[in-house]
């Protein structure tokens, strides 16, 4: 198991952007294949994985000893906090769906309209509508994607504080 470990934090800058890309590329299929609209909190989601790729990029380049090792540490921090903060708004996402509190006012719409009788009445004026925030629009095993996604940035902020503090120590 300590080699497991040891491998996981030798290699985690590499690790967290292939698994904030894979994120992405998820959250995408979903929206494509699975003509699942995202919500603006999703979208929110998202943008954590988008500003994780090129942190995680600089910890790699950081851990390679490019830049001066004293840097190493608070590059990791910062990725850390980067998942931190997209745990947060997968759990205030997920907590809205719950209806454990109130999704913000922009996801109170009814849903957007996925046919050609909705295409035409875009066409016609008609106001585009985005999902709602505090229905989920996919469950498994009992957690919508805002549940799965906060346990999963909440895992990366972990790794990412872990090696942070690992490299400090070098």
């Amino acid at each position: 198991m300590r080699a497991f470990i040891a491998s996981i934090l030798r290699h985690w800058p590499a690790l967290a952007f292939v698994t904030s890309a894979a994120m992405l590329a998820i959250a995408h299929a979903f929206e494509t294949f699975g003509h699942l609209a995202p919500c603006t909190l999703c979208l929110y989601e998202r943008q954590v994985y988008w500003l994780a790729l090129p942190v995680a990029a600089l910890a790699f380049i950081a851990g390679q000893g490019v830049i001066p090792r004293v840097f190493t540490p608070w590059i990791g921090g910062l990725l850390a906090l980067v998942f931190l903060a997209g745990a947060g708004i997968a759990i205030y996402h997920a907590g809205a769906e719950w209806k454990f509190w109130p999704g913000p006012t922009t996801c109170t719409g009814a849903g957007a309209k996925v046919s050609a009788a909705g295409l035409a009445d875009l066409l016609n004026g008609a106001k585009v509508t985005a999902p709602r925030c505090d229905q989920a629009a996919w469950v498994f095993l009992g957690l919508s994607m805002a549940g799965w996604n906060a346990l999963i940035s909440l895992k990366l902020a972990g790794w990412s504080a872990i090696w942070a503090i690992r490299s400090s120590k070098r």
